[in-house]
């Protein structure tokens, strides 16, 4: 997928660890842990909120867009 997840080296700048992440924003370690490695399918916009809210930074510090083979998009044939 062309969007890389930098939860990992915000928390690292901010010295926060991922289950004190967690219990700020009201969300699983584990839900977490699948976005901080990249599993994720998708994350809410009230999730992305809370997250830039605790680490104060903007979704662009978060998310970054990588262009690259995976950058195809298939259209579900009606």
């Amino acid at each position: 997928m062309p969007i890389r997840v930098s939860l990992d080296r915000v928390l690292l700048e901010r010295r926060m660890s991922l289950t004190e992440l967690a219990d700020r924003v009201g969300v699983t370690i584990a839900n977490l842990s699948i976005l901080k490695t990249g599993k994720a399918r998708a994350v809410r916009f009230s999730t992305l909120s809370a997250l830039c809210r605790e680490l104060d930074c903007q979704p662009g510090d978060l998310l970054v867009y990588e262009p690259g083979p995976d950058d195809s998009f298939e259209e579900d044939e009606g």
